[in-house]
């Protein structure tokens, strides 16, 4: 599913105009976006967390050349899935599994 694809979902479910559906989605995604790059956590129950994460400065090595480089310390956003959205999948994996 591509943006456009959840855009028509939401207006569908949520009885929204497109344009409406968009925007919103568009402002859950900018609103997130800064609250992780501020260094918040943001957690929806049930479905999961998005927080930042930092990661150390290592060593690592080009797979082209075999030379080793520094990779830099830096922050990289990261979701974990929560207990329902889990399920939810687990459910239709299992599902099409039987099926087949």
């Amino acid at each position: 599913m591509n943006k456009s694809e959840l855009i028509d979902v939401i207006a569908e479910k949520a009885n929204l105009s497109k344009v409406a559906a968009g925007n919103s989605l568009d402002a859950f995604i900018e609103a997130v976006s800064q609250a992780v790059a501020d260094g918040d956590s943001v957690t929806l129950v049930g479905f999961g967390t998005f927080k930042p994460l930092a990661r150390n400065a290592r060593e690592g090595k080009n797979p082209r050349t075999g030379e080793k480089l520094k990779i830099a310390a830096t922050t990289v956003p990261k979701f974990t899935p929560g207990a329902t959205f889990k399920a939810k999948v687990a459910e239709k994996a299992a599902k099409k599994g039987k099926k087949k």
